[in-house]
């Protein structure tokens, strides 16, 4: 089986964010070999009336087919007990499949790359710190307006998601 580089938009406003998310990545270290962004804090895309979130976006690359990786993603939300209280609003963990490979996949389940990627900061800034170079659709991210006017917050540099010794 070949290995595919993917990445995974990490968010949670809900609970103890930060553990949640570490917890997230540990998780995904178990389907194949990852690294992570930074750790940023940002507004509320949906509704204001709820927490900031933290974000961040795991490298991943696994040998697992992308509805197998979705099927994970989703199992891993499920057990970190998920909460999602409204469209756009709270929740204790929400994982993305952002890109897989240079594929592009449009199912009824998964929509690859991710629909938006290129208009959310919160996405845009910890995939550049994965991949400074990274270009999606012909345009690359560094250069777009989203990303020079961001105003987000780094919370933590890329060692936040390392285990705990």
């Amino acid at each position: 089986m070949s290995a595919h580089v993917c990445y995974i938009g990490l968010g949670s406003n809900l609970g103890d964010s930060k553990q949640i998310l570490r917890d997230a990545v540990q998780a995904l270290s178990q389907l194949g070999q990852v690294r992570c962004s930074k750790l940023y804090q940002s507004p509320p895309m949906g509704p204001q009336d709820q927490p900031d979130y933290l974000n961040a976006v795991v490298e991943l690359t696994t040998s697992l087919a992308p509805l197998e990786l979705l099927d994970q993603l989703q199992k891993i939300e499920q057990e970190s007990g998920r909460v999602r209280l409204r469209h756009w609003g709270e929740r204790t963990l929400d994982l993305d499949l952002l890109l897989y490979g240079d594929q592009v996949i449009s199912h009824p389940r998964l929509t690859v790359p991710h629909v938006g990627v290129m208009l959310r900061d919160f996405v845009l800034l910890p995939l550049l710190d994965l991949n400074p170079n990274l270009e999606l659709q012909q345009q690359a991210l560094a250069e777009l307006d989203v990303v020079k006017t961001s105003t987000l917050t780094v919370l933590a540099d890329e060692t936040w998601g390392a285990p705990l010794a």
